[in-house]
Order: structure tokens, then sequence, then C-alpha cells
């Protein structure tokens, strides 16, 4: 798989995650880690990378007496989940070879 593909699916993977409700980094990790190993240090590049996109949202809540940084996606995260699944519907359906 090429890099900006695998890009791509380590975005969207995370962002249905986050779809799913607001989280934090850690468990994310064990969120994300069972359909694509994932580690601390490819995560908090990819949220960074995300946030900075206007693809999540992020806010601090404490925890037994610390504060989390917990990540939320928006509706343009919602938009950049929808459009990874509408390529590879092309992709899968030959759509690269019709094209051709």
């Amino acid at each position: 798989m090429d890099t900006q593909r695998k890009k791509g699916l380590l975005d969207t993977c995370v962002l249905a995650v986050l779809k799913k409700g607001p989280s934090y980094g850690y468990e994310l990790i064990g969120l994300v880690s069972p359909c694509i190993p994932v580690s601390e240090s490819t995560l908090y590049p990819i949220l960074k990378r995300l946030e900075a996109a206007g693809c999540l949202t992020t806010y601090k809540q404490e925890h037994n007496g610390r504060l989390r940084k917990y990540y939320q996606i928006t509706p343009a995260g919602e938009e950049r989940i929808r459009l990874f699944l509408e390529e590879y519907d092309f992709v899968a359906g030959g759509g690269l070879e019709k094209a051709s």
C-alpha cells in the first residue's frame, strides 16, 4: 500500500472511532489498534494533522486529578470519512480501470 493511501486510511480510522464519541489519546490507541496497529508516535502526529485540517477539535477535562485532552470529530471530519469511502468504492469497484 502506498504511503499516501496508508496515511488516508489511518486518518479515516481515527476519525471513524471519534465518530462514535470523544476520546483521549491512550484510549484511541486501544480502539484503533485492533484494526490497524498504531503507536503513540504514530497517533499524535495524526491527531495534530487532523486538528490543523479542522477535522477535529479538542477540549480538556479532569480525570482522577489530571487533565486529559479529548478529541472530538467535526462536520469536516465526517465529510473526510465520506470522501475517503467514496474514493475507496470507486477504486474497489474498478473505477480507475473504467476511467482509463
